[in-house]
């Protein structure tokens, strides 16, 4: 796939051509630039506050750190924009391994909780387990609070008020503010120790927005996504909620899973121009979610219920275990149509079975377990997918 995504307008852009931002000040005698709004971001993203003006670089090279002259003002900036919709991006943006992870799943699977969850853990324990610096990137965007203020609120809804979320509301016009995240860690290659840094952004998509393929179709950041992370819930599948008993208020949406996989794979299949005989080849986490609930019917001894081990790296023959028993599990719940349809038509997908929550919560009344939230394997796909654009070593090779 060409060139690299940007975070809030999903375009396909070249990391080494961006657009600057003026900075407002003028040359000596003449006034800077003046915010207006910007018709290029309201179009793209729907903000519409009044902003700089944004202006693209000469083509020809410059010597040292570049500071393009704004054309209007005559002042200097080294803001750099998307050149689609005029966002502002990190400095170094482009310079390295930016995926952009597309998160999907059907209404009521749990997806705002298990990224509230995960973010929290990038920011904490995984961080620590890579030696990694890993802090939420991007600015405020149209009404929406800026990322810190939104995991702030959502992680004192979880964590500390023991609170589940309301319905995520579907995406307007296909767009949803991301959430963006800088990693930057350092590495040894030929020898010698260096500083790299990605930027990894999510998108929370509504599971209304997955009710029909013409939705499906309105979600751009799927066709430009580098990789997906796909959230199974586990309630919807055939035998499973006859075994697990579930309450009323658990079961959110009839919706199969087979059919929402399957409308993302058309999505895919067309927007990569692939024919018939060909595999969709963008790495794919498949996350059985909601694991909580099969403690009992799994038992404490389970490998799927271990925890494993914390190494500075992913683990490929743990992962592939972890891959076989959770395939083994659709087929004993009959949803062996999913496990066909994945390994049909993706050519490298995974998966994985997790709990954000660490035991089930009370579903009648939307609470979190008094226990408190005890995240279990949430980072597993994610790290195995960082592991597939090289910016985490593999171990265990088989």
């Amino acid at each position: 796939m060409a060139g690299i995504a940007c975070p809030y307008c999903y375009h396909r852009i070249a990391g080494h051509r961006l657009w600057y931002q003026c900075a407002g000040r003028g040359i000596p005698g003449q006034p800077g630039c003046k915010p207006a709004v910007d018709e290029d971001r309201q179009r793209e993203t729907g903000y519409a506050d009044p902003c700089l003006p944004c202006y693209q670089p000469p083509r020809q090279a410059t010597i040292g750190p570049a500071r393009p002259v704004c054309p209007q003002c005559g002042g200097t900036s080294g803001r750099r924009v998307c050149p689609c919709c005029h966002t502002p991006l990190p400095t170094d943006f482009g310079a390295a391994t930016s995926p952009l992870i597309g998160m999907v799943g059907a209404k009521g699977t749990g997806k705002t909780v298990y990224l509230t969850v995960l973010a929290h853990e990038l920011r904490t324990n995984t961080r620590r387990r890579f030696g990694a610096d890993v802090r939420l990137a991007g600015d405020q965007q149209g009404d929406h609070a800026s990322s810190l203020d939104w995991l702030k609120r959502n992680v004192d809804t979880v964590y500390d008020d023991h609170r589940l979320f309301a319905q995520t509301t579907p995406a307007r016009d296909g767009r949803r503010e991301p959430v963006v995240f800088e990693w930057r860690q350092e590495y040894r290659r030929a020898g010698l120790r260096r500083l790299g840094t990605t930027y990894l952004s999510f998108y929370d998509t509504a599971g209304e927005d997955l009710t029909s393929q013409e939705n499906t179709f309105d979600l751009n950041y799927l066709a430009a996504a580098d990789a997906l992370i796909v959230l199974l819930d586990p309630f919807m599948l055939p035998q499973a909620r006859d075994r697990l008993r579930l309450p009323a208020a658990a079961l959110t949406s009839e919706e199969a899973t087979g059919d929402v996989v399957n409308r993302v794979t058309k999505l895919l299949r067309h927007q990569h121009g692939l024919r018939d005989s060909q595999r969709v080849r963008l790495p794919v986490a498949v996350a059985f979610a909601k694991i909580d609930a099969f403690f009992d019917l799994l038992g404490a001894d389970h490998p799927l219920l271990r925890t494993p081990r914390a190494a500075p790296a992913f683990h490929e023959a743990a992962g592939q275990e972890t891959h076989e028993h959770v395939r083994s599990l659709l087929h004993e719940l009959g949803a062996d149509d999913v496990d066909t349809h994945l390994r049909l038509n993706y050519a490298n997908f995974r998966y994985f079975a997790l709990s954000a929550l660490g035991s089930p919560p009370n579903y009648d009344n939307g609470e979190v377990d008094p226990g408190g939230v005890r995240p279990l394997r949430v980072d597993e796909p994610l790290v195995w997918l960082l592991s597939r654009f090289g910016v985490i070593p593999t171990e265990g090779k088989r």
